[in-house]
């Protein structure tokens, strides 16, 4: 199995300004202004858009609790419809000395990389990225691995039919760690209870698998969640950002037609019960990472004076990731499925479990 490298609750209501081949006005956050002695806190979104409903959501969200932590700080976001928009919209943050530009996702590597190098006194920090040699720029990554792990093995002892399925927005290493982690808790279930639970979507050993292709298109997300509900999945995790929206769908669909809830699905990144709540009687539980912590600490420790380059890896043990409450479900999942899980917890953590995709840094 080759390393992989890993990576993704709405915002307040603003005004998004979006940038559109160059960068534009940011928005600002209410909370906090841009008067002398404020620290300005910036951040630039990926192409999902400041409402996607996973990382980039989850990124502004961890900018507001810096703001509401520290009423010195204040904090402003722009909006990336495309890739190139990213160096633009750094540039922008660059030229109103924002104390610390956040950017988001693994697609925006080289651009905060090239402004890392061309402004060292400038600090940065870069969600879903491993470590980079500059030491201003702070990586916030997620060894998502391990609770893709607990995600698979949860669906499946919660699969009817024997068939779970997984699929991604697009071939990022961010993206493909989830689904390793997910189809390594579907093995490691069917070992510990001599059943054959059939992962569609995803071939670990190959890396090959369904992809959208984006992380905005909802459509995509419908069909291809349709064509595994055709093929007998009755668990989906889709790990597409917004996507997971027209997986949603789909979902809801397909069990209102048949009139009882027979498919259900996993949310990624953030509690889909919070970021997406009218689909929450679908989701057995969300895999989550700790985005909105771990923003917020980079921004507090930029504005303290404390910050430091290198690397922040969200794990069981630290809490950076995990499943979310199981919410509709929780009277539903076995209580012996659910100490299972805890027990596996507890071995991914001590390190009798080890997923074969290894940590991002």
């Amino acid at each position: 199995m080759k390393k992989l490298i890993t990576a993704a609750v709405a915002a307040s209501a603003l005004v998004v300004l979006t940038a559109c081949g160059s960068a534009t006005s940011p928005s600002s956050n209410s909370t906090g202004g841009t008067s002398a002695g404020k620290f300005l806190g910036c951040m630039v979104t990926d192409t999902g858009g400041i409402d996607d409903k996973s990382f980039n959501a989850s990124s502004w969200q961890g900018m507001q609790q810096a703001a509401a932590a520290n009423s010195k700080v204040s904090v402003k976001y722009l909006s990336s419809t495309s890739t190139a928009n990213y160096a633009p919209n750094i540039s922008a943050f660059l030229g109103q000395k924002c104390g610390i530009i956040v950017t988001v996702g693994f697609l925006m590597a080289d651009a905060t990389q090239a402004a890392a190098k061309a402004n060292s006194n400038a600090k940065f920090a870069i969600v879903d990225y491993p470590q980079f040699p500059q030491t201003n720029i702070n990586s916030l990554v997620f060894n998502t691995v391990q609770d893709g792990f607990m995600g698979g093995y949860l669906a499946a002892g919660m699969s009817k039919t024997g068939k779970v399925a997984t699929f991604g927005g697009q071939k990022l290493p961010t993206v493909t760690i989830y689904m390793d982690g997910f189809a390594d808790g579907v093995a490691y279930y069917n070992t510990q209870h001599h059943t054959s639970v059939t992962v569609l979507g995803w071939n670990e050993q190959t890396q090959a698998g369904s992809f959208t292709n984006s992380f905005t298109d909802l459509t995509a997300g419908q069909t291809t969640t349709q064509q595994f509900i055709q093929e007998g999945a009755d668990v989906i995790f889709p790990v597409a950002g917004g996507v997971g929206l027209g997986a949603a769908k789909a979902v809801q669909d397909y069990d209102t037609a048949q009139g009882s809830q027979k498919v259900n699905m996993m949310w990624v990144d953030t509690d889909g019960c919070v970021s997406a709540a009218q689909y929450c009687k679908y989701f057995i539980t969300s895999v989550e990472k700790g985005i909105q912590s771990a923003v917020k600490a980079a921004v507090l420790s930029a504005a303290s004076g404390t910050f430091k380059g290198g690397a922040y890896v969200g794990t069981l043990a630290n809490g950076g990731v995990g499943l979310a409450p199981f919410h509709d479900f929780a009277s539903q999942i076995p209580a012996s499925l659910q100490s299972e899980l805890n027990t596996v917890k507890q071995d991914i953590i001590n390190g009798t479990i080890t997923p074969a995709t290894k940590s991002p840094v």
